[in-house]
């Protein structure tokens, strides 16, 4: 594939995955799960994905590639479990652009009734499947000219509710972030499904064999990309919450309860800008989440633990995954029959056990397999602060709701399952490529 992204690039790459504007994507399921506390889940999120963004540095600068926490798990812990994670993997990058085309189809049938959402999923579908077939550059084109539209709705928004709500009142400024005791695991379960929030850091690691100068390029790209959606996320939640503190108002219709507060920023001129910056925004995010799964794919295809001809193919004009990317196009039909909701949670649990293998991956290849005296600072870095994202990831894990643990947990007995074929009952080590062709992707 050809070697077209730069730092600038990956960043509206990532922040365009992440979507400005994706907060009100679960505005309403979190609100109601945080008790009105939603800037709170956000900074509980934002806390334990730092820590985990760190490690992603320190293995896309050791290596750079297209599989990222799949190819790091199966070059430091071996096949079988690289293979597991992979899988676990596919689960939130297959159901993102589910998440996102549930997304353009519910607030494109507010906006226009006649039409049904089957019909505008379809159609989206087709359309990011055809501009990804055509290639990576002209999805990060278009990802900034997308992102530049988020950013100016949101510098209006947060105009029109600061100069609506402005006051001096210190208790009402503190309602979004004061809570109590028995609201901590409330919280802690709107922290967890919040983590698809921030999958665009994950996301560009993916792009690691289109990116020139990837070893630099990557860890800068993540780590900007993190504390802006973070702090654009905070903020945003804050002066919602603000403008609208009756949370228990969303629970007949959640999925479209940052309509509400919209109407009530600007009326109904706000909220149909809204729909338009908000369905753009998510366009963007499904054409970045296509092209995200679909270079795991390769990588696993690469491999052979997938099949290669599938999987691993390149389209000799294109250089893109062409038939991996119609393959993603005809899973996101599930779109048509799953709720929004329930992706969000199904999303959560395959970040939340990729992140925790990545913290695990660091320490293994920096600490454990170091055939070097390890430096205080290593430890610290390479230790001490993966250990803290290993404990928030499995916390937030822990906090998923039922239904979604369930769901993830065939997922991964269906993934145990298959490994356990092509292995002959793991008798085998999966298939992988070799050291010197890892040395010659790299460059």
């Amino acid at each position: 594939m050809k070697r077209v992204l730069t730092t600038p690039a990956l960043v509206f790459f990532g922040l365009a995955y992440m979507v400005p504007l994706g907060i009100f994507t679960t505005y309403g399921q979190v609100t109601v799960l945080s008790e009105g506390h939603l800037p709170v889940a956000y900074i509980i999120t934002l806390s334990a994905i730092l820590f985990t963004a760190l490690s992603y540095c320190r293995m896309t600068s050791e290596l750079p590639l297209s599989g990222s926490a799949y190819s790091y798990v199966q070059k430091t812990f071996g096949g079988n479990l690289g293979f597991l994670v992979g899988w676990t993997q596919l689960l939130d990058y297959l159901f993102l652009p589910i998440i996102n085309y549930i997304a353009i189809g519910i607030f494109m049938h507010e906006a226009f009734p006649s039409i049904p959402m089957g019909v505008i999923i379809c159609a989206t579908i087709f359309i990011v499947t055809s501009l990804n077939i055509l290639g990576i550059k002209l999805v990060s084109s278009m990802n900034m000219l997308i992102i530049l539209m988020q950013l100016v709705f949101i510098a209006v928004f947060l105009y029109l509710c600061f100069q609506t709500t402005f006051t001096l009142d210190v208790d009402a400024l503190l309602v979004p972030i004061t809570f109590a005791q028995n609201q901590v695991s409330g919280l802690f379960a709107g922290a967890a499904v919040l983590c698809l929030a921030f999958l665009g850091f994950d996301a560009i690691s993916t792009m690691a064999e289109e990116t020139k100068d990837a070893k630099r390029a990557l860890p800068r790209a993540i780590m900007y990309t993190v504390f802006i959606a973070g702090t654009l996320f905070i903020i945003i939640s804050y002066s919602a919450h603000l403008i609208y503190p009756a949370w228990q108002d969303f629970i007949p219709n959640t999925d479209t309860a940052s309509l509400e507060v919209m109407k009530k920023v600007g009326g109904a001129l706000m909220a149909s800008s809204f729909i338009m910056a908000y369905v753009i925004g998510v366009f963007a995010s499904a054409m970045t989440s296509q092209a995200s799964i679909v270079r795991i794919f390769y990588a696993m295809g690469r491999e052979g633990v997938l099949p290669k001809s599938v999987f691993a193919y390149i389209h000799p004009r294109l250089q893109t995954p062409v038939i991996s990317i119609i393959f993603v196009g005809i899973t996101s039909l599930f779109a048509l029959v799953l709720s929004l909701s329930m992706v969000a949670s199904m999303i959560s649990f395959g970040a939340l056990i990729a992140f925790t293998f990545v913290n695990l991956t660091v320490i293994k290849h920096f600490i454990i397999d170091s055939k070097e005296k390890v430096s205080a600072k290593t430890l610290f870095t390479c230790l001490v602060l993966p250990s803290i994202g290993v404990l928030l990831t499995l916390w937030l894990w822990t906090s998923l709701d039922k239904e979604a643990l369930t769901v993830g947990l065939i997922w991964l007995s269906v993934g145990a399952a298959y490994l356990a074929l092509i292995t002959r009952g793991f008798r085998k080590t999966p298939p992988s490529i070799s050291a010197e062709e890892v040395d010659l992707i790299i460059g």
